[in-house]
């Protein structure tokens, strides 16, 4: 991989110019945590580099939650956005297949992501509901972003992953190819020693496939269990990365708009003549947890969970799918 670095006050100022030409949003870190902000050339020293992880989804760049797909469209401004743990990333692909398909691609979509750059950030450190490498997923991007950040020693040190990224970089005039076998392997054990604390910290936790079958064969007592405390908010569906179920509304002028929608919402599975397959909470619980382990690996090369724990974290109702899948995995 190829390492180029700039010092931090070149970086900001870097960062203050390119605002002319691009939108850029940076995870920041606030008394709630850390999320995603539109940086203003007062924000920009608040950038939180290297600590997981943003409270909202990358989805949310490329699929808004509402959005009219009939009405004219807005001239898209370029973005930048800084900040995208790895998790995200891996869930970016499956989004990117099921949006860039041959027969049906979504032109909105396809437009989002050809006008981002997006620049990812190694994590050096854990929440207490990351579980990322129990499903294959590393700590740190080497593929589907075009950069990857690290804040070092008053230095930041960026990596190269897609050739638009190169492209990014050979525009900026203060950034210089890293010549610095230490400093690089320093970083290469930052990442290694955060995906081993997440190894030992998840080391009862079955992988993706082993998830699925465990599904696939779980008794309706799990699910009943299980869904006790759910209150069919949606928080699960609408913070999670790679869920992407969607409604077309039909307005007045025969304008439609596309609305994230969400399994876990009553009526879901509702069709003519009232009848609902999903009309039970505990059918409903399950839909979702069969879409991502059972379902979702036949059609797609792309996971559908990459153990960002946000469905976790968000639930009203405490349910933790970790200690579900343990008691599964006996």
């Amino acid at each position: 991989m190829k390492y180029f670095s700039i010092n931090k006050e070149d970086w900001d100022r870097t960062l203050e110019q390119l605002m002319s030409s691009y939108l850029i949003f940076a995870t920041v870190k606030n008394e709630f945590g850390i999320d995603y902000e539109e940086l203003t050339a007062e924000t920009i020293a608040d950038i939180s580099y290297n600590i997981p992880k943003p409270a909202t989804p990358l989805k949310n760049f490329f699929l808004p939650v509402k959005e009219n797909v009939t009405s004219d469209r807005d001239y898209i401004r370029k973005r930048i956005i800084i900040g995208v743990p790895n998790c995200d990333i891996e869930a970016l692909k499956l989004l990117d297949e099921i949006y860039f398909d041959n027969d049906f691609p979504d032109i909105f979509y396809r437009e989002k992501r050809e006008n981002t750059v997006i620049i990812s950030s190694d994590c050096f450190g854990i929440q207490e509901h990351c579980h990322c490498t129990s499903y294959g997923v590393k700590p740190w991007s080497e593929s589907g972003a075009d950069l990857a950040v690290v804040k070092k020693e008053g230095k930041i040190i960026l990596r190269v992953i897609s050739s638009r990224g190169n492209e990014f970089l050979s525009q900026l005039s203060l950034v210089n190819p890293l010549n610095d076998n230490k400093t690089v392997a320093e970083i290469e054990q930052e990442q290694l020693n955060t995906e081993n604390l997440l190894k030992e910290k998840n080391s009862a936790l079955p992988d993706y496939k082993s998830t699925g079958r465990l599904v696939n064969g779980a008794a309706e007592a799990v699910w009943k269990k299980y869904s006790s405390t759910c209150v069919s908010c949606g928080a699960c569906t609408t913070i999670c990365p790679t869920c992407t179920c969607f409604l077309l509304i039909d307005k007045e002028g025969f304008e439609k708009v596309k609305q994230l929608d969400a399994c876990q919402y009553p009526g879901f599975a509702r069709v003519a003549g009232g009848e609902d397959p999903l009309g039970e909470l505990h059918r409903r619980f399950r839909n979702r947890y069969m879409c991502k382990y059972v379902w979702k690996p036949v059609k797609f090369s792309s996971i559908a969970c990459t153990g960002c724990g946000r469905c976790i974290e968000a639930c009203i109702g405490k349910i933790n799918k970790n200690e579900l899948f343990m008691e599964l995995a006996g």
